[in-house]
């Protein structure tokens, strides 16, 4: 495919005014002259943008008035690309329908509609009926996103929340389906999590604190003012998390207490929702562990015990301690089990092998195992949940870089599957037209870093094809080798579109996170410049046709690789970047700091760790060299990474650095993720693909 690339635009960028503030801490002063970009009433102006103060809010209007004149050279590509990457989605798309009793429930598009229609259709034949039309709930709002939609044990009513400005904050709503109608309850500032108790009469949720932190499940009656919801759990700590789960056995609701390294579950009888919850196993620092039920016995997936790669045990109902816990399936060394699923009769488990997952079926009366596995060099599998217990079957999905998201159904006992769904590419796709591939970038201390890549068959391997280089490394998080529509608009162009596994990610075990994070945290920003290198001298690519991407830590990411390697790319992607880590991580007034703290460090209280961040923090280390282009994108209302992190970076680097251009576009109305919308997202995407492609063509002129 060939298209016309404008370059950027040469355009006046605009100055932050630099008002000097210091702070000092274990005897260094860090000097950071754009902290006014953070509000004072930053709370406020999450819930309410219009408070945001006068002259930060002018500032990143005039930062937006300035990307737009540099990218509008681009804006008939941009609009191009946005009609391919439409033209890939079937808009009339569904799910498979997902039975549970009388009914199978599924959410589905319609053309031209930008948000999910929650339906379901009776099990033994009848009229498709609407549950919830996000269309029309979204109508006339800049911003709308909906919460997953829960419904009842007795299948009468649903539990639906929205958040309509991207600050993360869910309005809880309840809706008869008998009459159609919402009923009175309106529950504000939660996390958007429902579980009904047994009999569909009342519902937990998690209410978020000042700090936007879910720190406290309360217990709502349907019909009774959310003023008299009762109090089930409050954790104290701040630097703990609350979340809302339910066994596939109906039988417990769970309450999951967690940080990034350590976890503890409390559990309710679903029939006894008053009752006080019930404690597993204490916590202890870190040691993870997640529980389900089946029969008499908790099966649990745990790393006590110095199971670093995990394992799952089992314990009896009554007494789930540790003292009496016992191995069901064994840690392995270097395989890694990630999930577990328990069913009547089989328990579940997806792992990954070689950095390559697959699906493990257990027989609970006898231990029999079999696994489900795919041939292709580099590939995504996922078990899709359900709603029965007491079932044979499961689903799980399946894709890779050039086979479209497949969805199969399988038998557990006669180990067959049957395809239920094929992703259609409505413009067309031809999997034999493209290339996907995995190699091994090697490191300075020894380690390979697994790259996957994907090419169009025509594309040549001799240094001349542009690339995309994307990567995260952080929280254990694996990015999979799935099918993208909207990679192939620049695959399509010539592009080898590649996916960088590195340290601080689980591809390659537990080990393989933990040598990325905290005082390892460098390792993850080695490992990405190791795998560009690797993909030039194999003539992949070549230096300075390289664009790097990465969005949240993936952003601090793209902000690290900037300062130490800037050399190698032509042009830096960064969404949403966690880009001020080391303010951040001495500010625990913000929502995500506490919990953070195992995930980096705690630089107020430990010298080592302070100067571990401080050493490697993308804007304390933005220095007065050349920088590559650089595109930056906020939220205004972003609870995770704040908007003023990239505004503080993009103002430094264009105080300080040479190069560029460095380009901030903030959207005004959203959070973290960006659009809500799927048509308006596609348009964020467009205009990220647009500055790839610009900024690879100057590169080679």
């Amino acid at each position: 495919m060939t298209t016309a690339i404008p370059p950027l635009a040469a355009a006046a960028a605009p100055r932050a005014e630099a008002r000097e503030t210091v702070r000092t801490l274990h005897g260094v002063a860090v000097a950071d002259e754009y902290a006014w970009l953070r509000a004072e009433n930053w709370r406020e102006a999450m819930r309410d943008p219009a408070t945001l103060p006068g002259d930060i809010r002018a500032h990143l209007e005039a930062e937006n008035l300035h990307a737009r004149a540099a990218l509008a050279p681009t804006e008939a590509l941009q609009a191009m690309l946005f009609e391919e990457m439409k033209g890939r989605i079937e808009q009339d798309d569904s799910s498979v329908p997902a039975k549970d009793g009388d009914f199978a429930y599924a959410v589905r598009h319609v053309p031209g509609g930008q948000h999910p229609v929650h339906v379901r259709t009776p099990r033994d034949g009848g009229a498709e009926e609407v549950l919830l039309d996000g269309n029309a709930r979204a109508a006339g709002k800049a911003y709308f996103r909906l919460s997953r939609v829960v419904h009842s044990p007795d299948h009468r009513r649903i539990v639906w929340g929205a958040d309509e400005n991207g600050s993360e904050y869910f309005t809880l709503r309840v809706r008869d389906l008998e009459a159609g109608v919402d009923l009175d309850d309106v529950v504000e500032a939660t996390g958007g999590e429902a579980v009904f108790a047994a009999d569909g009469e009342s519902f937990f949720y998690v209410r978020l604190d000042d700090e936007h932190r879910p720190s406290k499940v309360f217990l709502h009656r349907i019909g009774a003012p959310a003023s008299e919801d009762r109090l089930v759990y409050e954790e104290a700590d701040p630097g703990f998390f609350v979340g809302l789960g339910k066994t596939l056995s109906g039988r417990f609701v769970t309450i999951s207490i967690h940080d990034h390294q350590t976890s503890e579950v409390r559990l309710i009888e679903a029939d006894d929702p008053t009752a006080t919850p019930r404690l597993v196993a204490e916590r202890i620092v870190a040691q993870e562990y997640e529980v389900e039920h089946v029969g008499e016995i908790f099966t649990i997936l745990t790393n006590a015990g110095g199971a670093e790669d995990f394992e799952i045990v089992s314990a009896p109902v009554e007494a789930p301690g540790r003292e009496n816990w016992t191995t069901l399936v064994p840690h392995q060394p270097g395989r890694l089990i990630l999930s577990q699923t328990a069913y009547r009769d089989h328990l579940v488990r997806l792992e990954r092998v070689e950095g390559l997952p697959r699906i493990v079926v257990r027989r609970l009366s006898d231990g029999a195992e079999h696994a489900v596995a795919f041939d292709e060099e580099a590939y995504s599998l996922g078990l899709l949940g359900g709603f029965e217990f007491a079932t044979t079957e499961i689903r799980f999905s399946y894709s890779s870089p050039t086979t479209p998201a497949q969805v199969y159904d399988y038998d557990m006992e006669s180990r067959t599957r049957a395809l239920r769904k094929e992703q259609k590419v409505p413009s067309g796709h031809d999997p034999a037209d493209y290339v996907a591939s995995r190699v091994f970038a090697p490191t300075m201390v020894g380690e390979t870093v697994p790259v996957t890549l994907l090419r169009r068959r025509t594309t040549p391997l001799d240094g001349t094809a542009p690339t995309l280089l994307y990567g995260y490394g952080a929280y254990g998080i694996s990015i999979p080798a799935a099918f993208s529509t909207t990679a192939l608009s620049l695959v399509d162009r010539g592009f080898v579109y590649a996916i960088a596994h590195v340290r601080g990610g689980k591809d390659k075990g537990f080990r393989w996170y933990a040598n990325g994070r905290r005082e390892a945290k460098t390792n993850t920003f080695d490992d990405f410049v190791a795998a560009a290198r690797h993909l030039i001298e194999t003539k992949v690519t070549a230096k300075g046709r390289i664009v790097a991407q990465g969005g949240s830590a993936g952003g601090m990411l793209m902000g690290a690789i900037a300062n130490r390697a800037g050399e190698l790319f032509a042009g830096v992607v960064a969404e949403v970047p966690f880009v001020d880590v080391l303010a951040t991580m001495c500010d625990p007034s913000l929502p995500l700091t506490p919990p953070e703290w195992p995930e980096w460090g705690n630089p107020i209280e430990d010298e080592a760790a302070f100067r571990t961040i401080l050493g490697y923090s993308p804007y304390d280390n933005v220095e007065a060299k050349p920088y590559p282009p650089i595109l930056a994108l906020a939220g205004l209302t972003d609870p995770r990474v704040t908007y003023w992190e990239p505004a503080k970076w993009i103002a430094r680097l264009r105080a300080r650095a040479s190069g560029g251009p460095f380009l901030l576009d903030t959207n005004m109305d959203a959070g973290h993720g960006g659009a809500s919308g799927r048509f308006d997202r596609l348009k964020e995407v467009a205009k990220v693909q647009a500055f790839a492609l610009a900024v690879t063509v100057a590169a080679e002129a």
